[in-house]
């Protein structure tokens, strides 16, 4: 199966060694997402909502970038720093899956990359396999 890189030319991407998201075949996996902006700025800072909805939207461009949509995510995983907040990210997940519903998984961390980062979220899409 052939397999395609997909990046958004951040800085990190080249130093760290990954790919925003990979394609192979009609598999998508999307890399942890977080709320910084291609500059690394963070964006909704103190604010887990806006950060969520900030990061599936994130996603949802590089699924398009490999040729899926939202509507084939398959699987979501959520780490998020206070699990006091699951109603309000859950909220927002529901927005973008509520029709689709992945299985989703959300546990606590101690820390992510940025101290200012509250989520990240990764994803893994099958082309087609929309309801």
């Amino acid at each position: 199966m052939k397999r395609t890189n997909i990046g958004t030319g951040t800085p990190w991407e080249q130093v760290v060694g990954y790919s925003r998201a990979v394609r192979v075949g009609d598999v998508v996996h999307v890399s942890g997402t977080t709320a910084s902006d291609e500059h690394g700025n963070v964006i909704g800072v103190g604010d887990v909502r806006e950060q969520t909805d900030y990061i599936l939207r994130k996603i949802e461009r590089a699924l398009q970038a490999a040729g899926a949509n939202m509507r084939d995510v398959v699987r979501v995983r959520m780490f998020v720093l206070d699990i006091d907040q699951w109603e309000i990210i859950g909220r927002v997940h529901g927005e973008f899956f509520g029709a689709v519903r992945p299985v989703s998984t959300m546990v606590q961390v101690s820390r992510l990359v940025d101290p200012q980062h509250l989520i990240e979220i990764e994803v893994e899409a099958i082309i087609g396999a929309e309801l």
